[in-house]
């Protein structure tokens, strides 16, 4: 039973920009170290920065409820060999999950903007 939902939509030209004003500083605030890796590597970092931000918010949106002090870090997106997303989750996020609850994320992208939604569901 789905029992939260969150979408959040970013410009990718709002994180290029928060990324060369602020640097290092924004890019630790933010991503963990392996999206920070993995984004590094990409052609258009930017891009998927962007993407990572926006799965956080959705994520933040769909478990505010229950967790309403989330912190960046508390979630890392990361890939599969397919290339389809998931969230790893740390702290507060693994201790309300636990093995009761599935997060699930889907993210998209055009040149202009990033999405993600973010489905927390009830294993039960």
């Amino acid at each position: 039973m789905v029992i939260g939902i969150g979408v959040d939509i970013i410009e990718i030209d709002r994180i290029r920009s928060s990324i060369e004003k602020f640097g290092d500083s924004f890019l630790r605030k933010i991503f963990t170290d392996g999206e920070i890796e993995y984004c590094r590597d990409k052609g258009s970092k930017y891009t998927h920065y962007a993407g990572r931000f926006a799965a956080k918010e959705a994520v933040y949106k769909a478990l505010s409820e229950f967790i309403p002090d989330l912190w960046w870090k508390d979630i890392e997106v990361v890939n599969d060999d397919a290339g389809r997303p998931s969230i790893r989750r740390f702290g507060k996020i693994q201790e309300f999950l636990g093995e009761s609850y599935d997060l699930k994320i889907s993210i998209s992208h055009s040149h202009r903007d990033a999405v993600c939604y973010a489905i927390l569901q009830n294993k039960t």
